[in-house]
């Protein structure tokens, strides 16, 4: 697309942004090298899988947006907002399966008491040092 079909000026930025798709399972980074009120340029190491109609979330401006492909080049693609007037919410991530549940519940333990035995080690030596001194 030429600069003479878009409908806002594109000002050159060097933005972080993640790509969200399959309803938040899918996710991949990107850069964000040309940004309008309408769409944006975007950089990323694999274009080939990336869907027609997808989500961008920008963490440097915490905004996501629905977006549509417009191009799709070697290491970069063209890329519209769906609604360029609205402000969307951010993606809400994938339900997680129950099973997930419970490995991230004992992984939040296991480091919940690493966390109380890193506590004690510091209390140990903070005790050693001022008795020390």
């Amino acid at each position: 697309m030429s600069s003479e079909q878009r409908q806002d000026i594109r000002k050159r930025t060097f933005l972080k942004g993640r790509i969200l798709f399959n309803k938040g399972a899918s996710s991949m980074d990107c850069l964000i090298r040309d940004l309008s009120e309408t769409g944006a340029r975007l950089e990323l190491s694999e274009t080939s899988t990336l869907p027609e109609v997808f989500d961008l979330y920008i963490p440097q401006k915490d905004e996501t947006f629905r977006c549509t492909l417009r191009w799709r080049r070697d290491g970069g693609v063209g890329i519209a907002f769906a609604d360029h007037h609205a402000k969307p919410a951010a993606a809400e991530p994938a339900p997680l399966p129950d099973a997930s549940i419970g490995v991230l519940l004992r992984r939040i333990a296991e480091l919940e008491a690493e966390n109380a035995a890193l506590r004690s080690v510091l209390a140990t030596l903070s005790a050693a040092k001022a008795s020390a001194a």
